[in-house]
């Protein structure tokens, strides 16, 4: 073997894992070179090279690794390696020509292509700023998506300096490592990419904040479940049009969610307590919800759902599926029917952030390594509060304000955004 990572194997395709990524040397006026070896994989490859480059030549000492990467895509090996000379006083034209020779004899002896050229010096992300993790999602994703982010990247002055694929299924998702740019920027000129492409690019900062997410709270309507509950109710109750105008408004941010929900409640007055069971045993998770909550939940997150609907229905959703924890609002009973009340304090907007905090308090988690996924204006506030906010399939004005959002039908694309690759989610099943 050439002493690569293993290559991932998806649906007998392999994909990358880790990707490629441009070769820079730390800041520094110190001499180096960049070796590229490319070509046909096979055994020995990596071996020959660094052999050769450990051995003394014409009594030059040998040189310093300073960075390696390799990648084999399809069967074919990239390899790069960034070296400093192993003595003081060799200057980079030297240290070029030096390994010219080496790099001839290593591409005779292996049939590879090796090319050298001179690293330029001190370059480092432009004003400091730390890298990000750029994740497209699609189905596909197209070329033009990727030229468009590609060119926005750039026109931010950034730099790419790594892709890998993260998934090939249900949708297709590649993570770009981006250095050089803040994160305010990157989104506002990736958002005119998506909204072109109909691609989903999130972007996140690279570092272990990323991966020590430990919870995670779900909006139970729309993003758990399809549809909403409270327009199922109210459709039995004769008055399917008039609660739907309502909720769409408060979803959109143009109600007080509070106030709607009591005018929507209100016109549920007199339906037998048995339509809820009926809701409930009709309700259809949404594609993916069962995968995400399992792989989350074997990785170790707790997991739970804040929803504006009614205890009723997400009690026993919660149970099936469970979770460690539900809020909700419950609905008054009175006789075996509904009265058009609620009854205890009303888990809108604001009380949805406060759910959060609640429960991350309970688990000893902080905010910062929380994920909250939800669609109405009256989940902006958890979203926010969150350590990253989804927006999921949601109303502009929530895609708007999010961290970050995802329009594809499929929940468990969030454990892209979070930077899952497909073959961790199959380990983790």
């Amino acid at each position: 073997m050439s002493g690569r990572s293993p290559a991932v194997r998806h649906d007998d395709r392999v994909s990358l894992d880790p990707a490629p990524r441009t070769l820079r040397p730390a800041p520094t006026s110190r001499p180096s070179a960049v070796l590229t070896v490319s070509g046909p994989d096979r055994p020995g490859v990596t071996a020959r090279l660094f052999t050769a480059l450990a051995a003394p030549d014409d009594g030059v000492p040998a040189v310093e690794v300073l960075d390696v990467e390799q990648v084999v895509v399809h069967g074919q090996l990239v390899l790069g390696v960034v070296v400093a000379p192993g003595s003081d006083g060799e200057g980079t034209t030297a240290l070029v020509a030096r390994l010219a020779e080496l790099a001839s004899r290593v591409a005779a002896d292996t049939g590879m292509q090796v090319a050298v050229e001179a690293a330029a010096d001190g370059v480092a992300a432009a004003g400091g700023d730390r890298p990000h993790h750029v994740i497209l999602l699609g189905r596909p994703v197209l070329p033009g998506a990727v030229a468009g982010a590609a060119r926005a990247i750039a026109g931010a002055g950034a730099n790419i300096d790594a892709i890998r694929r993260l998934s090939d299924y249900p949708v297709t998702s590649f993570e770009l490592t981006v250095s050089g740019a803040e994160a305010t920027e990157l989104r506002t000129v990736l958002a005119a990419v998506a909204a072109e492409t109909g691609t989903d690019i999130a972007v996140e900062r690279v570092g272990l904040a990323r991966r020590s997410k430990r919870l995670i709270v779900l909006d139970v309507d729309s993003t758990l479940v399809r549809g909403e509950v409270i327009d199922e109710l109210a459709a039995r109750a004769g008055r399917a049009a008039e609660v739907a105008r309502i909720t769409a408004a408060a979803m959109n941010g143009e109600l007080d969610f509070a106030e709607s929900l009591r005018a929507r409640v209100g016109a549920l007055a007199g339906l037998p307590v048995e339509v809820l069971d009926e809701v409930r045993e009709a309700l259809v998770l949404t594609p993916g919800a069962r995968t995400l909550i399992r792989t989350l939940q074997r990785l170790g997150f707790r997991c739970g759902i804040v929803s504006g609907g009614f205890t009723q229905i997400t009690d026993p959703l919660a149970e099936s599926l469970g979770l460690d924890f539900a809020a909700a609002n419950t609905l008054e009973v009175a006789d075996g029917r509904l009265t058009g009340g609620l009854v205890g304090e009303i888990v809108d907007r604001a009380g949805k952030a406060r759910a959060l905090a609640r429960f991350a308090g309970q688990y000893g988690i902080p905010l910062e390594q929380t994920v909250a996924v939800g669609d109405g204006a009256n989940d902006l506030d958890m979203l926010n509060a969150a350590g990253l906010g989804i927006a999921f399939n949601a109303k502009p004005v929530v895609r708007e304000q999010a961290h970050t959002a995802l329009n594809q039908p499929y929940l468990d694309a969030v454990l892209q955004v979070l930077g899952f690759t497909r073959d961790e989610v199959l380990d983790a099943m």
